[in-house]
């Protein structure tokens, strides 16, 4: 069996790790555009704040290591076109540019996702970045020392982690979201509000509902952003707006959603036979919302070792990946926050009858130090009180509540239940009554 993946990243990998080892015999190759493999860019802001100093801490694993696997691996190789009819993948060498071709009996596209790079005059400055690679995240880090002003556009997980790293090294910064709220699609409004205010904390300067309209440049370099609201210096500009599917080179012989996402079912099958997708360029499978577009780390990796095994055996043999719930989380100076399931706003688009609460409790005993209140606002069915949505937010112990919150979510329990799960306690952890327990017990 000719097993050919497309894409050597998060999800690509996983693939390509799990298929040789559930079917040995398969011969498994991995056609990658970039000359690594594995590399887990969400540690790039943590890098360029100086949170650790070797970028070899974000490769999970190195060439070498799945040539010895038995991969073979195809590194600097571009994919330009697949033909399905004849199970053929066409591919440029990158360096030498010949033209190579090569056919499967199963393939998987893993792709990935681009940085979003809107038409900005100006915006192919050479000190205009994006947050996605190793080398220019190197190079900018190399380049901190003579930086001071620095402009973020975009207020979503990497516009607001750049900005709090970058904050967190003495730099000045705006940070300008053309939305009228940052982190506005995890979180409902009042937690929105929250992260601005952590952010401002920090002495970043937050732009709500303004829109960068010009780069002004001297030399090839910007020197300011011009928005529809005013213009800020510049010595660096991070774009950080969106990613869009890298699914380009297909024909339109793949369903895809209008953004080029592939649409995949739970077993990771695409509309053509033998074709699987998965990671940022392909849907996924959301536990209450249908097939969704969430370019996330954790998804690509757990979607990649259902694939892995999928891609390798019958279909009688295949596995059912069980839905994702879109949990995530983000750290914004001394504050977290973390969301999971449905938001308010996301149940009303799905035309779900659902009542919420929201509260703030503590994180744990009043006599054991530092204690601190922690914001939980629960989604749940108006009628049976399933609870389908969660957000946190606060200091210290607020994120990894979320742990139990997905769990419960998943799990499809209710409020009521919720409200007197047994959570272990102790005064440093929490409360007699876990601020979960709290929480689920408000909801009427």
């Amino acid at each position: 069996m000719e097993i050919v993946i497309i894409g050597g990243i998060a999800a690509g990998m996983s693939v390509a790790a799990k298929a040789k080892r559930t079917n040995k015999a398969a011969n498994v190759t991995v056609i990658e555009k970039e000359p690594y493999v594995s590399f887990g860019a969400c540690g790039l802001p943590y890098y360029l704040g100086g949170q650790f100093e070797d970028q070899k801490e974000m490769f999970a694993r190195t060439p070498e290591q799945m040539r010895a696997s038995g991969i073979e691996l195809l590194l600097e190789h571009e994919v330009v076109a697949v033909d399905f009819q004849t199970k053929t993948v066409t591919m440029t060498d990158l360096t030498t540019q010949s033209v190579k071709t090569k056919r499967y009996d199963r393939l998987m596209i893993a792709t990935g996702a681009t940085p979003i790079i809107p038409p900005i005059p100006g915006i192919d400055s050479t000190n205009v970045y994006t947050i996605t690679k190793p080398e220019p995240v190197a190079q900018l880090k190399a380049r901190l020392k003579d930086i001071q002003d620095v402009v973020v556009i975009g207020g979503g997980f990497i516009g607001v982690e750049v900005a709090d790293q970058l904050a967190l090294q003495g730099k000045t910064i705006h940070l300008i979201e053309a939305e009228n709220a940052l982190m506005n699609g995890p979180f409902d409004p009042e937690f929105s509000e929250k992260i601005k205010m952590a952010v401002e904390k920090e002495a970043i300067t937050v732009h709500l509902s303004e829109k960068a309209e010009e780069f002004v440049t001297q030399d090839g370099r910007v020197t300011a952003v011009k928005t529809d609201k005013g213009e800020y210096p510049a010595d660096v500009v991070i774009v950080a707006v969106g990613f869009r599917p890298n699914t380009q080179f297909l024909k339109e012989e793949l369903d895809r959603l209008p953004n080029g996402a592939i649409v995949i079912d739970a077993y990771g099958r695409t509309s053509q036979e033998a074709v699987f997708a998965a990671g940022d360029c392909a849907t996924v499978p959301h536990r209450l919302a249908g097939n969704v577009y969430l370019p996330l780390a954790t998804v690509a990796n757990k979607m990649g070792r259902i694939i892995g095994t999928n891609i390798a055996v019958e279909a009688d043999e295949m596995l059912a990946f069980p839905g994702v719930l879109g949990s995530s989380a983000i750290k914004a100076g001394q504050y977290e926050a973390a969301s999971t399931g449905l938001t308010e706003k996301q149940a009303k688009q799905l035309n779900l009858n659902v009542r919420t609460t929201c509260i703030e409790t503590s994180n744990h005993s009043n006599y054991y130090t530092v204690q601190e209140k922690i914001m939980i606002k629960l989604v749940y069915d108006a009628e049976t009180f399933v609870l389908y949505g969660a957000q946190l937010f606060g200091k210290n112990e607020t994120v990894l509540r979320a742990t139990g919150l997905t769990s419960a979510i998943h799990a499809g329990i209710t409020t009521k239940e919720l409200g007197f799960i047994d959570f272990s306690y102790a005064p440093p952890f929490a409360s007699t009554w876990e601020a979960i327990n709290v929480a689920a017990n408000t909801a009427k």
